[in-house]
């Protein structure tokens, strides 16, 4: 005897066929999303780059306001002014040397 199509079994293959679909578009979808100009891996390169740029930003802000109480600091106090040319630019007084020691 011969068996006859059931509906079930008509509709399983429909809802393979269909998931099939569903799963095609949804590779494809990610294929886009991972593969784009504007892909997630892109957005995340940018993101790290952006906190590196943020980290260099505050480091020169903070250096820049330290340098800047430096200058005050030596604006108002000769001692302090003597001290800092001497140490930074080797200056000396006439009867004076200078003795440099490398660590």
């Amino acid at each position: 005897m011969q068996e006859k199509h059931t509906g079930e079994n008509s509709a399983q293959r429909g809802f393979a066929r269909r998931s099939r679909r569903y799963i095609v578009a949804l590779l494809l979808f990610l294929a886009w999303i991972l593969l784009d100009q504007n892909s997630l891996i892109e957005r995340w390169r940018l993101r790290s780059e952006l906190r590196a740029l943020e980290r260099e930003q505050a480091y020169y802000r903070e250096t820049a306001a330290d340098n800047i109480r430096k200058i005050d600091e030596l604006q108002g106090d000769r001692e302090k002014l003597e001290k800092f040319a001497r140490e930074q630019y080797l200056m000396k007084r006439p009867d004076e040397d200078i003795f440099i020691i490398d660590d």
